[in-house]
C-alpha cells in the first residue's frame, strides 16, 4: 500500500467495514462482495480486476468487520498490493464514529502473525469522523506497524483527511470526495518533502441494476490525483447475501 494504502477502495470509503449504529437490540450481520475493474485506494493503484469480500457483525454502536481484496488476474510485474485482509473494530453513535483498522498486505514475505516493528506487514490505523448528512469528515492516522517516514527519517504517523458529500441526481446516488495528505510522509507518495497535498478528487455514482427478480448495485467512479497527475476510472458491482 505504500505508494495507496489502503485504501479509495473503488469508492468504498473505508475498507473499513464499520457498520453504522442503529437502535438495534440484537446482533446483526452483513455479508457482501464487490467485483471491481481495479482496486484504487486513496488514489493509489493497488491491483487490477479484483474481488473484495466483506463480513461484519454489529450490536448497538459496536461493530467488528473483515474486508479483503484479491486480484483475479495477478500481474507479476505489478508492484502494488494485490492481496489484502483488513480487520476493523469501531463504535458509532449518531453521526460520530471512531475505530481502529489492522491492514495486512500479502507479498512482502512476512507471515500474518509477525508483528516485529521493522518486519511486519501489518499497519494499524486509527480513524475518527462525523457524518453531518450533507458532508462526512474523516481523519485517519497510522498508529503502529509498517508506516512511512517524514523528512527527518522518523516514523511519520502518516495521516489522511477525507471529505465526502453525497447527493442524488438523475435517478442515481452520487458521492463527491476530496482527499488530502496533511503531513510529509512517503507512505502515500515517494516525495515525502511535499507535505500537505490534495491527492484525490473523485466522483462516484451508484444505481441498482435489475436482473430478473434481483437488484444488483452497479457503481462507477472517476478518480483524479492532482499530485501525481493521474486519472482512473473504476466500475464494479456489489453482491449482497444479507
Amino acid at each position: 500500500m505504500k505508494g495507496f494504502s489502503k485504501r479509495l477502495l473503488l469508492g468504498a470509503v473505508v475498507a473499513s467495514a464499520v457498520v453504522p449504529a442503529s437502535a438495534q437490540k440484537n446482533v446483526e450481520g452483513t455479508l457482501s462482495a464487490d467485483v471491481v475493474s481495479a482496486y484504487i485506494w486513496r488514489s493509489q493503484h493497488n491491483a487490477s480486476f479484483s474481488v473484495q469480500p466483506s463480513l461484519g457483525l454489529s450490536y448497538g454502536g459496536l461493530s467488528l468487520g473483515a474486508w479483503g481484496s484479491f486480484a483475479l488476474s495477478p500481474q507479476p510485474e505489478f508492484t502494488g498490493t494485490q492481496e489484502e485482509i483488513d480487520l476493523t473494530l469501531g463504535y458509532a453513535a449518531g453521526g460520530f464514529h471512531v475505530g481502529v483498522t489492522d491492514y495486512f498486505f500479502f507479498g512482502n514475505g512476512n507471515p500474518y502473525f509477525s508483528y516485529a516493528s521493522h518486519s511486519t506487514s501489518h499497519t494499524f490505523e486509527g480513524n475518527v469522523g462525523y457524518d453531518f448528512g450533507a458532508l462526512a469528515v474523516n481523519w485517519y492516522t497510522n498508529l503502529a506497524g509498517a508506516d512511512g517516514v517524514n523528512n527527518s527519517g522518523k516514523r511519520a504517523y502518516s495521516s489522511y483527511l477525507q471529505l465526502d458529500a453525497p447527493f442524488s441526481l438523475a435517478g442515481m446516488d452520487w458521492t463527491a470526495t476530496v482527499g488530502a495528505v496533511p503531513f510529509a510522509t512517503d507512505f502515500y507518495v515517494d516525495d515525502r518533502s511535499s507535505g500537505f497535498h490534495v491527492n484525490q478528487l473523485a466522483l462516484r455514482a451508484q444505481r441498482e441494476l435489475q436482473v430478473g427478480s434481483f437488484a444488483l448495485p452497479l457503481f462507477g467512479q472517476v478518480i483524479a490525483n492532482p499530485s501525481s497527475r493521474e486519472m482512473y476510472f473504476v466500475a464494479g458491482i456489489t453482491l449482497n447475501a444479507f
